[in-house]
């Protein structure tokens, strides 16, 4: 009588294809670790060196418009940590007449504004003219292609002039229908803080409402607009903005 072996079961050959898991940690790897990894590099840079800011207002007109895009240079007074307002050196302090990014102090919304007096200045403001240190700032005829980024309607409305303190030298705007203070002081700016005013001196919401900024808030200084498109004319680009230096 033959022995005959018991018949063993089949046994289901083994799957070559990646289980789900090692699908998964490969995709993890592969793609999605070195994305986030740049975007935490980049987001760092735009933080502590370099960063663009859109402009929602027209506070700054007509040296910035509504739809301007600028160009922040972060490391134009210090280096901070990223994503946060904490010195890690320091090499430089804003100067009058630079347009800078800050905090507000009102509701730490970024603002971009120009400094008007740094620490230790004595600034009063009347009628629209301001007052360093006893001396009148000078006032001249702002020149016709700043007044003409301004829509033909507005233009009646607002005077236009070109503001000189000291050696800087900027375009202001003002209107008879004032909404922002158009006098005030004197008053002494304190160690470690600067008044700033938005060009658009009749509204614009600044140190005459939210008073003297830290140092500690001022984040960089605006030097270009980047990019510009017009929010009235269906965010069309404005070519001839694009790439200029801020006055």
């Amino acid at each position: 009588m033959e022995a005959h072996e018991a018949a063993k079961p089949d046994r289901p050959a083994e799957s070559t294809e990646p289980t789900w898991k090692t699908r998964s940690r490969k995709f993890w790897i592969e793609w999605v670790r070195p994305f986030l990894i740049i975007i935490i590099i980049a987001s760092s840079l735009r933080s502590a060196v370099a960063d663009w800011n859109y402009v929602p207002s027209g506070s700054m007109k007509p040296t910035i418009l509504e739809g301007d895009r600028i160009f922040v240079n972060r490391l134009a007074y210090d280096l901070k940590v990223p994503f946060t307002t904490w010195h890690i050196a320091e090499w430089s302090d804003p100067l009058r007449g630079e347009v800078v990014v800050l905090y507000s102090p009102a509701d730490e919304k970024r603002l971009v504004k120009r400094v008007v007096a740094v620490p230790g200045d004595v600034l009063e403001l009347r009628d629209n003219r301001l007052y360093h240190n006893g001396e009148p700032a000078r006032y001249e005829p702002c020149e016709d292609s700043l007044r003409d980024l301004i829509p033909p309607a507005e233009q009646p409305q607002h005077e236009f002039a070109r503001e000189k303190i000291g050696d800087a030298s900027h375009p202001i705007m003002t209107a008879a229908d004032r909404f922002s203070p158009s006098s005030f002081g004197p008053v002494t700016v304190p160690a470690g803080n600067y008044f700033v005013m938005g060009d658009n001196r009749d509204n614009s919401f600044d140190s005459r409402g939210f008073g003297f900024v830290e140092r500690r808030r001022i984040l960089g200084r605006a030097t270009a607009t980047a990019f510009s498109v017009d929010p009235s004319n269906h965010y069309w680009p404005r070519w001839s903005r694009f790439f200029r230096s801020l006055p």
